[in-house]
């Protein structure tokens, strides 16, 4: 069970960040709280007593998302259920669709916020790998002198290992800034012990970007989570794409790539397979979502449901 002696509910970016800052040690700042209660529930913990919840959803500072020149601007309230629901959000960011079907059911997308997702930093979060896809750049704050200072740092580098960030403990989470990849084809690729309500055994996310005669890949971006500690880029695989014409056969060399990226200690050849045949089922389905279809390609759309 879960307990807390004090929860309080800001509606300011600055009060948030003051009971923060004198906020009694252990306690929690929230958002969704889809992973805190059923971490306290199922017993992990044990009873889970509190001095002080902080819940920032009233922050209308942190709600949303809007465009900031060549990127998009995601608040740290903003929920998966917005990536299904705002078109506009899902043409800018053509991978996040397919992710957010494939996160959790309908119940806690509606209250789970991205944000929350890479703050937790499991090795299988859906978000980071997409994210790291998008060149996500996490945004933080912290009160000093009653002034609130602001950094940036990228997700590559915000995302530690299991269950650390580079977060600090006078600081939150504002937002995160994705590159706006509006005319990019996008697909996320999952694989776990069910559909949905299941941790990833592994995840891709894949944007691609074709000539404008359609023949060569003029961008690829791809990364997976749940092959290691962190999320990875397969910058091996970007390049040799990028420029190289759109064929069954340029996709099967850049899945050949993969060998050495899975760092688990766990069903470490199940996932190597994963991640071969990941490669080239991310890239075809981005590729189709774009009007591209390879028909010449064997496509193994069963082979890790």
């Amino acid at each position: 069970m879960l307990y807390c002696e004090k929860y309080e509910m800001p509606e300011s970016l600055e009060c948030a960040l003051e009971l923060l800052a004198h906020a009694p040690e252990g306690s929690r700042l929230i958002a969704g709280g889809t992973d805190l209660l059923p971490w306290a529930r199922e017993g992990r913990a044990g009873d889970v007593a509190l001095p002080m919840l902080v819940d920032i959803t009233r922050v209308s500072e942190l709600d949303g998302f809007e465009p900031e020149g060549e990127k998009i601007r995601l608040g740290a309230n903003l929920v998966f259920q917005k990536f299904l629901e705002e078109k506009s959000l899902g043409n800018s960011l053509p991978c996040m669709p397919f992710c957010a079907v494939w996160f959790a059911d309908d119940q806690i997308r509606e209250q789970a916020t991205l944000v929350g997702n890479l703050v937790n930093a499991s090795p299988a979060a859906d978000g980071t790998s997409a994210m790291l896809a998008l060149n996500g750049i996490v945004e933080t704050a912290r009160l000093d002198g009653g002034k609130v200072f602001r950094r940036q740092v990228s997700v590559d580098e915000f995302v530690m290992g299991p269950g650390r960030t580079a977060l600090n403990s006078d600081e939150i989470v504002t937002g995160v800034l994705c590159d706006d990849l509006q005319g990019y084809g996008g697909a996320f690729e999952k694989v776990g012990h069910r559909r949905s309500l299941a941790i990833s055994t592994v995840c891709a996310a894949c944007l691609v970007k074709p000539s404008e005669d359609g023949r060569t890949f003029d961008d690829v971006r791809l990364a997976m989570a749940g092959i290691g500690p962190t999320p990875v880029r397969l910058i091996r695989s970007e390049m040799f794409l990028k420029g190289n014409e759109i064929s069954a056969r340029a996709i099967a060399s850049a899945s050949e790539m993969t060998a050495g990226l899975v760092k688990s200690r766990t069903r470490k050849e199940y996932r190597s397979h994963v991640v071969k045949g990941f490669i080239g089922r991310a890239i075809a389905n981005a590729l189709e979502n774009l009007g591209i279809r390879l028909p010449e390609m064997e496509r193994e759309d069963r082979a890790y449901a």
